[in-house]
């Protein structure tokens, strides 16, 4: 047989009923008397426990838990068990008969848990139990206003369920059919004997002990029998067609398949919810448009030619970077010492050391994030209820590795798609005058539409479908718990990542991985799979945001070639469910990138110094092959960039120097700016110095650099 399971040392408060809180009244609340809880609590003391009877009524919560505390100076366990009845026909229900319910039931329970809650959270543990009622959960002839509490205590209990669980407060529901002084007159005596108390004690204690996970159950229970309770929802159907007015006349034609159950739903979660109106609004914008509801035709003009007024308002910023911020940003979307090739992104040194092309969105979000979006003039935003419906980014060049952009973020227009209103807001981004990325925000702002503006834009930078067969490449990553933490240093600060309460405010059961981290992880997978992490051959990238995903969730992408455009789409690899939809990522074709390659090194000073030294060493090479011994691959930076590649040859033959990498392995490789190589050979910047300044980036056995010295020496006067 199981060990018992045991409450040594916890405080338990039951309200009414024949509780250790009772006003001892009848059933339906007249008269007071102590004779209940007094009887309760001598049974207790009877049996070794230890009771203390309290008689005030439950709206005084704060005066019963306090009797707790003073007598033993915590609470583990509040059980909401008072309740009174008020039976009457609807037509027959009196003010007094309606609020005297709600006052015992929902009131007295919220009270009474209120007064305990705190003292909960702060020593990491509680359990609650609310009591509902079959009348609450179906309804029943008579007690309407004791169903609308009863089934009010469930959506508390849910509640409470969701914001106590991060503190191991768990709350459940119970709706017993049992004997007490509320069913005494309503069953026959032979009834009530089958359903005494005992037999729904069992379940209650259960869901009391710390070893039990159960939370936001509801259960019904009597007799010896126990059941869960859940939701269901059936599949529904799509009654808004494209270019169509949303009609009744539609909703009777598909009111069988509204109400079909079959393959339904079970969602335990309002983020669920919200999950399933938002992929239903991606199925819609995916149709090209549809109209709005004809009840947005009576809103006001004031209200669309605001919207009006904001298209093409601008705002200005600027963002300043470092090695440090495209590091940060790279371990954020996935990048890892496990992957070799993802060293260029993580370390500084590394010789081809770049920036990961997405970053591009950390630069443009600023304009998001600032909350200068709900200060446009026309515009009323609640920025609690901006989603991130879709995302496109492209690159003019890639980003240095370091350096200053300034912005320019444009209203371009915005829709009203009934159920809410997109903006579309475009952002351009400059390193000096030269464009180096745009993005286009595409924000959904949920409940403001349907007020007549206008559905479609030739502006939107449009998500397309993959195609219709299996996929050419998958790669997978599995996302940190971390993750989400490690994503926002990059500058999304919003605690719906990483704040639990709020993330349950939000309806989700814990905090969600950013959606652009996703973004990135998925970018990351095109890049490494079809262009060997060659940033430069980066165009373009264009996703739709379909449903959350958990920090600890593996990603997969799954790729289809089609010429230079990747589509994509990503699943959670645990739960199968697309996360971002209807992607792609425009690469350059590689004929595209070699174009762009400086052939002589353009016109960097550096290139003069090369090509002395390699006219030098037809002379003396033999000699300085003998002394060095060594070869070096020079990487000459402009704004940021890899400009040229130089190899210096003083180990092979007679020595040599030619543009582009070393033609076997290098033993040194020396990563620094056009500018400060010469500084460094006219001997006005000490290489020691640069190199631990970060100027100057050096890796493999970089002590063969002193030898360097006798090489450049002759060259300053150049």
């Amino acid at each position: 047989m199981a060990s018992p399971l045991r409450f040594d040392g916890r405080v338990v408060l039951v309200t009414g009923a024949g509780g250790v809180n009772d006003l001892g009244g009848d059933f339906k609340g007249v008269g007071k008397s102590s004779l209940a809880a007094d009887k309760v609590v001598e049974e207790i003391r009877r049996k070794g426990g230890k009771a203390v009877a309290n008689y005030d009524s439950v709206e005084a919560g704060e005066k019963v838990v306090k009797t707790a505390l003073d007598a033993f100076g915590r609470i583990d366990v509040v059980i909401n068990n008072a309740g009174i009845l008020r039976d009457r026909s609807f037509s027959r229900i009196s003010d007094e008969d309606w609020d005297i319910i709600h006052k015992v039931h929902l009131r007295g329970s919220f009270q009474v848990t209120r007064a305990a809650w705190d003292n909960m959270k702060k020593q990491k543990f509680g359990r609650i139990i609310m009591t509902s009622s079959a009348s609450g959960i179906y309804g029943n002839f008579g007690q309407a206003n004791y169903s609308a509490a009863k089934l009010g205590l469930l959506g508390l209990a849910n509640s409470l369920a969701i914001e106590g669980n991060k503190n191991n407060i768990h709350c459940n529901t119970i709706a017993p059919i049992a004997a007490s002084r509320l069913t005494q007159t309503v069953l026959p005596s032979d009834v009530l004997e089958a359903l005494k108390p005992e037999y729904v004690a069992p379940l209650v204690l259960w869901l009391c002990h710390e070893s039990c996970e159960e939370n936001g159950g509801l259960f019904e229970v009597g007799a010896g029998w126990i059941g869960k309770l859940r939701w269901e929802r059936s599949l529904g159907a799509m009654v808004r067609q494209k270019n169509q007015l949303m009609t009744p006349e539609a909703v009777k034609a598909n009111w069988r398949k509204i109400c079909d159950f079959e393959n339904a739903s079970k969602p335990q979660r309002f983020g669920e919810s919200i999950s399933s109106m938002m992929e239903v609004l991606s199925k819609i914008d995916a149709d090209g448009g549809v109209s709005t509801n004809h009840t947005s035709h009576t809103a006001s003009s004031e209200a669309t030619s605001g919207f009006a007024g904001a298209v093409g308002h601008k705002l200005s910023f600027s963002s300043a970077y470092t090695e440090l911020d495209t590091i940060m940003y790279a371990l954020g979307v996935g990048a890892s010492i496990k992957e070799p090739k993802d060293l260029k992104f993580i370390y500084e040194g590394n010789s081809d050391f770049s920036c990961l092309p997405t970053f591009g969105v950390i630069v443009g979000q600023k304009s998001v994030m600032s909350g200068e979006l709900a200060e446009i003039p026309g515009l009323s935003i609640n920025l609690g209820k901006i989603l991130h419906g879709e995302q496109y980014l492209e690159l003019y060049k890639p980003f240095p590795r370091a350096g200053t952009l300034k912005s320019e973020a444009i209203v371009a227009d915005i829709l009203d798609k009934g159920s809410g209103l997109v903006i579309l807001l475009d952002v351009y981004s400059y390193s000096g005058k030269e464009l180096i990325c745009y993005n286009q925000f595409s924000l959904f702002l949920v409940g403001s539409g349907g007020v007549g503006g206008k559905r479609t834009s030739d502006k939107v930078k449009e998500a397309i479908a993959v195609p219709n067969r299996g996929p050419d490449a998958v790669l997978t990553d599995t996302t940190s718990l971390n993750q989400a933490a490690l994503y926002r240093l990059s500058g999304d600060w919003n605690p719906l990542h990483i704040d639990p309460n709020f993330a349950s405010l939000a309806g989700f059961k814990k905090p969600i991985l950013h959606g652009l981290c996703t973004f990135g992880f998925s970018a990351r997978h095109v890049l490494q799979q079809f262009a060997d992490n060659d940033v430069s051959r980066f165009k373009a990238i264009k996703a739709r945001f379909a449903k959350p995903v958990y920090p600890g969730q593996t990603l997969q992408t799954e790729m289809w070639k089609e010429g230079n455009r990747i589509h994509f789409q990503t699943k959670t690899q645990e739960t199968g469910d697309i996360v971002i939809s209807n992607a792609y990522v425009d690469l350059v074709p590689t004929s595209g990138v070699s174009a762009k390659i400086p052939s002589e090194g353009g016109n960097l000073q550096s290139t003069l110094i090369f090509k002395e030294i390699g006219r030098h060493l037809q002379d003396v090479g033999h000699e300085v092959v003998k002394k060095v011994n060594a070869v070096f691959e020079w990487h000459i930076t402009k704004d940021g960039s890899t400009a040229a590649k130089w190899t210096i040859d003083l180990k092979n033959g007679n020595g040599n120097v030619y543009q582009g990498p070393a033609k076997g392995s290098a033993d040194v490789t020396v990563t620094l700016s056009d500018e400060d190589f010469i500084n460094v050979v006219l001997g006005k910047l000490d290489p020691q110095k640069a190199f631990f300044s970060g100027r100057l980036k050096a890796r493999g056995n970089i002590m063969l650099s002193q030898k360097l010295q006798m090489v450049f020496k002759n060259y300053a006067k150049l």
